[in-house]
């Protein structure tokens, strides 16, 4: 994964310990003053709540132990790898498009950042500026060429 892509993990981690995980809490004592558990609504959604905050930090936390960090900005080359932006053009449409290519935790298509396991960024990796990449889609084959290789 990219640094950016660390640094989300790692800010969304301490939102979960820091301020969702001690509102729970709260909201579960909250509910227990409320009287008998078993019919009691607040406490089981509260409950329910934790399971999933306390979900979400494990999967985290193995996402981070897990993940080996790139730095981009530490890569030049004129090859498409992990961390490149790439530029694009629709061989058939003439759309540009350009896309950073970054792990599968931080893939955002609205944000221009493809999932290095995606079909596009597949097509991509080992081409340099001017080669066509031909991609597989659910609505048939699409034809790429790479116009820009950046390294931001």
């Amino acid at each position: 994964m990219t640094v950016g892509g660390w640094k989300a993990l790692d800010d969304e981690l301490k939102r979960l310990k820091t301020a969702e995980r001690p509102a729970v809490i709260a909201a579960i004592s909250e509910a227990r003053s409320h009287g008998d558990l078993s019919e009691n609504a607040e406490y089981h959604a509260a409950k329910e709540r934790q399971g999933w905050i306390e979900g979400q930090i494990a999967d985290i936390e193995d996402k981070m132990a897990r993940a080996q960090v790139i730095d981009v900005s530490k890569l030049s080359g004129s090859q498409v790898k992990f961390g490149a932006t790439v530029s694009v053009v629709d061989e058939d449409t003439e759309d540009k498009a350009r896309y950073q290519i970054v792990g599968e935790h931080e893939a955002d298509v609205k944000k221009g950042k493809i999932s290095i396991l995606s079909p596009l960024a597949r097509a991509m990796i080992g081409k340099e500026t001017g080669d066509v990449v031909e991609v597989h889609t659910p609505g048939g084959g699409k034809a790429y060429e790479i116009t820009k290789v950046d390294w931001v």
